[in-house]
């Protein structure tokens, strides 16, 4: 038994790690995770029928026809035409009645993800927050189930670095039942903690640490819910005026390690957000590799160079040929330095928050990110133009 804390103590109500972990010694969310659902949402996640009535679990017949699950957030979407459309849709293509799995602050996806593949699926469509599509990829990684991104959150940052249609959800539904499969890139990342206690979560955009992790942190989740990922801009504000670069070193696989001094390290499997603008230009999430960007400016002008480097330079000039060709000849800008390699390890000091996919992990001394080659088979629309991922 956990002797019980003073009224002063910080950990009070907080469980002690041990008995979180019971019975299988995996703690599967620290507490610090801002959860990607309404804050006052609780309970267990379940299994609805198409009209939302709840349906136990229960693992497919053999004769069974084939059968598409959604795992959606009910606080992201209008889940009651969702399931209809689905239902309508899995009839037309002659499969079985789809199973739906709504997610709640103790599973954000991933748990009824994994449920689902036990019961059988043979397609997976995932409809909410850009949590809920992390999640949900973090248990489809290395099924070899296809995976339909539904759009439906604020940033939908996925969706857009796939160039999917964000404001036509019945055009991905379909793509479940008669669209293209194409494999695409998950990220791992192995986090470190102060205790020494590890982790592994997957995310497939970008991971961070440092001050876009503190950003994040900062984000009023009320208003992130009224102005979507412009909220952002007010975590910014929070954060700037207490920003210090920190101590880190890095290795990537197979070279030498470094040490520098930066307000910020990113891992990217893909490097686009909204409004267009590219963080990490030359990020593929289907060339098997990690890029990094490590963020260390130099003062006031050196946000200055960082802010033209990632929004004037890579965001605008690099839409042209004259421009790429400007840009080849400029000498690399030190406030902005990209790598790229396999995996990557990084060690800071002192410990630093984390960000994976948008969402707040708390904070870590060590952080080794890799990638997981194909480790998703992303549903894309038929006739889709994956000539640029």
């Amino acid at each position: 038994m956990t002797a019980p804390a003073s009224p002063s103590d910080p950990r009070e109500g907080q469980p002690d790690p041990a008995e979180a972990a019971h019975p299988d010694g995996v703690i599967r969310q620290p507490d610090d995770i801002a959860s990607d659902t309404a804050d006052d949402e609780v309970g267990h996640a379940r299994q609805v029928g198409p009209g939302g009535e709840t349906r136990p679990m229960q693992p497919p017949a053999d004769d069974a026809p084939r059968r598409a699950a959604m795992v959606y957030n009910p606080i992201k979407v209008d889940a009651t035409a969702l399931r209809a459309l689905v239902t309508r849709l899995s009839a037309a293509a002659g499969w079985g009645e789809p199973a739906f799995f709504e997610t709640t602050v103790d599973d954000l996806g991933d748990d009824v993800t994994r449920q689902a593949l036990k019961e059988g699926a043979d397609a997976v469509l995932v409809a909410g927050g850009d949590g809920t599509v992390r999640a949900v990829s973090e248990a489809m990684n290395g099924s070899g189930v296809p995976l339909t991104i539904v759009p439906s959150g604020t940033g939908n940052l996925l969706a857009r670095n796939l160039n999917l249609p964000l404001d036509d959800a019945a055009a991905m539904m379909q793509a479940t039942f008669d669209g293209d499969v194409h494999p695409v890139d998950v990220g791992i990342a192995r986090i470190t903690r102060t205790n020494g206690q590890t982790e592994e979560h997957a995310f497939v955009v970008m991971s961070g640490i440092g001050l876009d992790a503190a950003m994040i942190a900062n984000t009023s989740p009320q208003l992130k819910k009224t102005v979507g990922w412009v909220a952002y801009v007010d975590g910014a504000a929070r954060s700037l005026p207490f920003a210090q670069p920190f101590r880190v070193m890095y290795q990537l696989d197979g070279h030498r390690l470094h040490a520098t001094r930066a307000q910020s390290v990113l891992f990217a499997n893909c490097g686009w957000l909204p409004a267009g603008i590219a963080l990490v230009p030359e990020a593929s999430i289907s060339d098997g590799e990690l890029d990094v960007c490590i963020i260390k400016p130099a003062g006031f002008f050196g946000w200055a160079r960082v802010w033209r480097r990632i929004w004037w330079e890579n965001s605008v000039m690099r839409r042209s040929r004259a421009g790429q060709r400007v840009l080849a000849r400029r000498p690399e800008d030190a406030s902005v330095r990209y790598l790229r390699g396999v995996s990557v390890e990084t060690a800071t000091s002192p410990a630093q928050a984390v960000q994976l996919d948008g969402d707040e992990f708390g904070e870590a001394t060590r952080v080794r990110c890799r990638i997981v080659p194909g480790g998703l088979q992303a549903a894309f629309p038929a006739g889709h133009d994956v000539s640029g991922l």
